[in-house]
């Protein structure tokens, strides 16, 4: 007799219909599931694969699991970085809880990885950046996440970098706007969890000597009164100064973020300009990068690439000795550099990095064999120097697998 339940899923993803939904998921033994690393969560999640891509399956009551998928739904509708909620399983037999299904973020690294090996050079400064960044990118769309944490993100390498995602939304809500007094309750929330992690990791895997749990913890709240005021803050300006107006949009820009609209007031004493958080979009570079190539990317890889993109363009426009429309040079820098440059890493090799963080420690590995060489290599000996040298050395992280001796 089938099991008793409801399952409402998205198109496009597998119907979880093999699935013991009649038992509570901590016993499930389907030959589906795999163990992935994660980190610490109250309710209990497992990942099952289907034809090579993982799902994270969380169980929890059913109220705070529509909750949660009417959340991540909306804030995936905004453009904001967070795992794709896929499925909802309500109604199961014996009184079990809901199961909320995401799709599991490909070459994310939990924050046990990032402190385990993986590698991230000034790995304080680089993971305050991105969790200050992600609690700035919600605020400005009006959510209050609530329980703003290292276990609920995930982390992506971005050009050297990081970028973060929200994982874990059960907490969090969605307004029109929020006070001040809202936001600064999610920083306080933020400091006291991160915290708390960080003397976790100290205790299991020992932190880095620049990284100290209270001051880090500390260092969310600066951070994030920095780029919020950058973000936000009103600016009083006389009628000679206009040039000011594009020197805030081109801080803006260099920030990664895109102003849609903005607000000026003639007042006694000049101007006054505002902007309003919901004309403030993030992703300057990236949406740059994507219109002119269709490659998507995070923000610092899309930074990286449009340099390289003009570095090309000057380079053709010399030789040509004529200026050409950057619609033609995009479109030749993609087929000359890009698609080469990723095609020349060996099938065995895909799953160590994304494309574009490849392209990334390609043109780092030129800037390093340039220097020794003192003459630039090309790119082409480069991709050839880090396929052969650097790449294999790399842990997969396409999918970062738990170790059969954790707990």
């Amino acid at each position: 007799m089938p099991a008793s339940f409801q399952l409402v899923a998205r198109t496009g993803h597998p119907d979880f219909l093999d699935l013991p939904w009649d038992e509570p998921l901590e016993e499930w033994t389907s030959t589906r599931i795999v163990s992935l690393i994660r980190g610490i969560s109250r309710h209990v999640v497992r990942f099952v694969e289907y034809d090579g891509v993982l799902y994270a399956l969380k169980e929890l009551p059913e109220r705070p699991a529509r909750r949660e998928w009417t959340l991540l739904r909306r804030l995936e509708g905004h453009g904001l970085p967070v795992v794709e909620a896929v499925g909802l399983v309500t109604g199961r037999a014996a009184d079990l809880d809901a199961i909320l299904i995401t799709r599991h973020l490909e070459y994310s690294l939990p924050y046990r990885t990032l402190f385990a090996g993986a590698a991230i050079p000034d790995l304080r400064t680089h993971l305050l950046n991105a969790l200050v960044e992600l609690l700035a990118r919600l605020h400005l769309r009006g959510f209050f996440w609530g329980d703003c944490s290292l276990s609920n993100a995930l982390f992506r390498r971005d050009a050297g970098a990081l970028a973060a995602y929200l994982v874990d939304a059960e907490t969090g809500e969605l307004h029109g706007a929020l006070s001040k007094g809202q936001r600064a309750y999610d920083l306080e929330i933020a400091q006291m969890n991160i915290v708390g992690e960080l003397l976790d990791v100290d205790a299991e895997v020992g932190l880095p000597p620049d990284l100290d749990p209270d001051e880090t913890g500390a260092e969310i709240g600066r951070r994030y009164a920095t780029l919020w005021d950058e973000l936000m803050r009103e600016e009083i300006f006389r009628a000679d100064e206009r040039y000011r107006v594009d020197e805030r949009l081109e801080r803006l820009n260099q920030l990664g973020f895109d102003v849609e609209e903005i607000q000026l007031e003639a007042t006694p004493g000049g101007y006054r300009l505002r902007l309003d958080p919901h004309v403030v979009e993030p992703g300057h570079h990236r949406h740059r990068l994507l219109r002119l190539t269709g490659l998507d990317a995070q923000e610092n890889q899309a930074r990286r690439m449009l340099n390289d993109l003009a570095r090309f363009r000057e380079a053709l426009e010399r030789t040509q000795k004529r200026a050409l429309p950057e619609s033609v040079v995009a479109a030749r820098w993609r087929d000359e550099v890009f698609e080469p440059t990723v095609s020349a890493v060996p099938e065995e090799l895909w799953a160590a990095l994304p494309a574009a963080e490849v392209f990334h420690q390609v043109l780092e590995h030129r800037w390093f064999l340039s220097e020794q060489a003192a003459k630039d290599v090309g790119i082409d000996e480069a991709v050839r120097s880090y396929v052969r040298s650097e790449l294999p050395t790399r842990r997969p992280e396409r999918i970062v697998l738990e170790d059969p001796g954790e707990n």
